[in-house]
């Protein structure tokens, strides 16, 4: 027969054991939860003549969550630096609303299903990790979409984002160096600013 204490040191070790299986990376969490008060919004309000309310609430949803300036710097590299204050401001405000223009006519454009946030294999100590997640869609093929995401000591904000298999920062960064090139940094930021006035074409 086992004794007491057996039994209970067996019972704390599979307690342990559980709450080890539990747990999830705190970046894992919030791209968890964040998804799903986005599909929320998408599966209550996603109809005809919606369009603009529901890209209004997911912005606000995810607005929080992303870092935009430092997403910017890296998409501008090293042209970032040599751009004044006031320059790197309006760089981000035109790149932001060009990404959520682009994300949100995503997500409208297509029933969403489900989103699938795979575990963080990295240990919780990591302050920089990659959030995988797939986007499973009615009628089309699934996407993955991985979020790369940074913690300054109170949250997580993502600072680029894997699309199947592209990650905007490097998907961008050329042909921004280009318009830098030949406009300079006013010129890129006259371009995006256009891009933005654009109707966003749909997927």
């Amino acid at each position: 027969m086992l004794n007491t204490q057996y039994m209970t040191r067996l019972l704390a070790g599979a307690a342990c054991l559980v709450s080890v299986a539990a747990y999830a990376h705190p970046a894992e969490d919030l791209v968890k939860t964040t998804t799903q008060d986005v599909l929320t919004i998408l599966k209550r309000d996603n109809k005809p003549g919606n369009e603009k309310l529901v890209r209004d609430q997911v912005t606000a949803k995810l607005l929080p969550y992303f870092d935009f300036t430092r997403m910017t710097a890296l998409v501008v590299g090293k042209n970032w630096r040599s751009a004044t204050p006031a320059q790197q401001a309006s760089l981000t405000k035109e790149f932001k609303t060009l990404m959520i223009q682009t994300y949100s006519n995503v997500l409208t454009s297509t029933k969403v299903d489900n989103i699938t946030v795979k575990p963080v294999q990295d240990p919780d100590t990591s302050t920089d990790v990659m959030v995988k997640t797939v986007v499973n869609r009615s009628g089309a093929a699934a996407i993955p979409v991985d979020y790369h995401m940074a913690s300054n000591g109170s949250t997580w904000k993502v600072y680029d984002v894997i699309a199947e298999g592209r990650s905007i920062v490097t998907a961008q960064r050329s042909s921004y160096s280009q318009v830098v090139t030949q406009s300079g940094i006013d010129g890129l930021i006259k371009e995006l600013a256009s891009k933005n006035q654009q109707p966003q074409a749909k997927p």
